[in-house]
């Protein structure tokens, strides 16, 4: 994972001191620095710690499901009905439905991507619906 680097001029720029002042807060150790060559380099989290402000949040983790769903022996107004009753039941949870319905081969494909409570949800609903046709 990358982490943002500041070097003295711009940590200088950010809080409107002087580069003397900065390097005179690295040489004694004030503001936690890390030697690249002859040039020194302040992290985001060593600056925000000085500064007194939060420290720089990572990215929020997420996960996220893709599942596919093919119920076989589906006409087109059962298909319509569990289409039907599966779009409105993902109202508000952040779910996307595909479906796609081959009446020649009477199935019914349903592609669900979202989170992952949400989409284990929606498939047992799937799965109650077509055990009750």
């Amino acid at each position: 994972m990358a982490q943002e680097l500041y070097s003295v001029e711009q940590v200088a720029d950010r809080l409107g001191l002087h580069v003397r002042t900065v390097r005179g807060y690295v040489r004694d150790e004030r503001l936690k620095a890390v030697r690249i060559g002859k040039q020194y380099r302040i992290s985001a989290a060593d600056l925000a710690a000085f500064t007194g402000a939060p420290p720089p949040s990572a990215a929020p983790r997420s996960a996220e499901a893709t599942s596919i769903v093919e119920l076989e022996g589906i006409d087109r107004a059962t298909a319509g009905r569990l289409t039907t009753h599966v779009h409105a039941s993902i109202h508000g949870q952040g779910l996307r439905v595909e479906t796609v319905h081959d009446p020649d081969r009477a199935r019914l494909k349903l592609v669900v991507i979202g989170g992952l409570a949400g989409s284990a949800d929606l498939l047992r609903l799937v799965a109650d619906l077509s055990e009750a046709l």
